[in-house]
């Protein structure tokens, strides 16, 4: 008898032996195939730090410049890196500036160092603004939409460090929109600061992907190159949903607007409101006419964000997107609906912005005489196509699937 319950006792032990060491190889392969953390190009100081020593260092930063809790400024200072200009770009330093308002100069409270506006009338560094420079480096965070002004500002940086021989390194960090590809692409003919490249409106691109796109297709002035060195993260892939640690500008304040931001921008150029001066932007739609919609908000003047907003201190009415699902990607349905809704030739408030924003007039031609969103989104796919080809080239990280 007592030989039999301990047979019994040994089996039922090996049997849990057995499932405790299938579980524990479970998690082995669990953990093998588990993506390592994501470290920003910033934090990653062994790769760059030694090519800083002795240098003569400007930096292109504003508010989402952070290393962890302190920003790259403080950081690079209290590893001895000499720096001696700080460049600001849409919205300042300290990310503070209304959309579109102009930037001043000045000094920097707490480090005294001189920061110089690369917005308003002063977008490219001059001569003189990189006279005593060695090195350029450029940590912003990026939303992926050909019309965010932050790859412009970078653009433009690229070409001054090309022209006078400035060495530039991006510190790269994810791209909220680096998931898909989207949109129409720029004409040429209608290059601006809201949109100076061949891309899409969703450009699937990292910065520092897109600096090397710049660089290597030689879309700089005189087909020049950038002496450039791009700071890859660690455990970024292009699937990385990443909730960005700090909203890169006034009213992009969460992940929604970031989500939304390159399909409601459309709108800004209208008789719209996107949601400025509110707690929500670019996650409503509305007009002063009760017949849009049930949901209602009231644009107010918000100092930093949105100083005088459009429809101020009227009741607008539409739609709350607010509970949309995350990760929605671009479309054109909000702008087809209210174009139709509106019907009107004075829906659009400026067709040059408009047309600058689309990339073209085809995308506004199309609206007015009636085209589905289907027969408009079929228009791009030849030359989306080609891009997509183009920006396999640049990649630095693995593709989203």
């Amino acid at each position: 008898m007592f030989l039999w319950v301990q047979n019994k006792y040994d089996m039922k032990r090996l049997l849990v032996l057995s499932i405790f060491s299938v579980l524990t190889i479970a998690c082995q392969i669990k953990n093998e195939h588990k993506e390592p953390p994501l470290t920003i190009g910033a934090a990653l100081f062994q790769n760059y730090l030694p090519l800083l020593k002795n240098k003569n260092i400007a930096l292109i930063v504003n508010q989402t410049s952070m290393v962890g809790n302190t920003h790259l400024v403080d950081t690079l200072l209290s590893k001895g890196i000499n720096i001696v200009k700080i460049f600001a770009p849409e919205h300042g330093f300290r990310g503070s500036a209304d959309a579109g308002e102009h930037v001043e100069d000045g000094v920097d409270v707490k480090t005294n160092i001189p920061i110089v506006s690369l917005y308003g009338d002063h977008k490219k560094p001059t001569e003189d603004d990189l006279a005593t420079i060695d090195i350029v480096i450029f940590d912003i965070q990026d939303v992926g939409v050909r019309f965010y002004t932050y790859i412009s500002t970078m653009h433009l940086a690229m070409e001054a460090c090309a022209e006078q021989n400035k060495k530039f390194i991006v510190l790269d960090r994810p791209n909220p929109n680096g998931h898909y590809i989207a949109g129409p692409i720029l004409d040429m003919n209608y290059k601006s600061f809201v949109g100076m490249h061949p891309i899409p409106i969703v450009h699937g691109l990292t910065i520092g992907e897109f600096a090397l796109m710049i660089n290597e297709e030689e879309w700089l002035t005189d087909k020049a190159h950038c002496d450039l060195n791009v700071v890859k993260m660690m455990g970024y892939t292009h699937n990385t949903r990443y909730e960005l640690p700090v909203k890169p500008s006034p009213n992009l304040p969460n992940k929604r607007s970031i989500d939304l931001y390159p399909s409601l921008c459309l709108l800004e150029p209208t008789v719209m409101s996107i949601g400025r001066g509110t707690p929500f932007p670019f996650q409503v739609v509305g007009y002063p006419d009760s017949t849009y919609g049930n949901f209602s908000f009231k644009p107010v003047s918000i100092i930093g964000a949105s100083k005088y907003p459009k429809h101020e201190n009227e009741s607008c009415y539409g739609e709350d997107l607010r509970e949309m699902p995350t990760n929605t990607k671009f479309s054109i349905s909000w702008l087809i609906k209210y174009y139709q809704e509106y019907s009107d030739s004075s829906f659009f408030t400026s067709k040059s912005f408009f047309d600058k924003l689309a990339g073209n007039s085809i995308l506004r031609e199309q609206l007015q005489h009636g085209l589905s969103q289907m027969e408009i989104e079929e228009s791009w796919e030849i030359e989306l196509e080609k891009y997509a080809l183009l920006r396999k080239k640049h990649l630095l990280y693995p593709d989203f699937n």
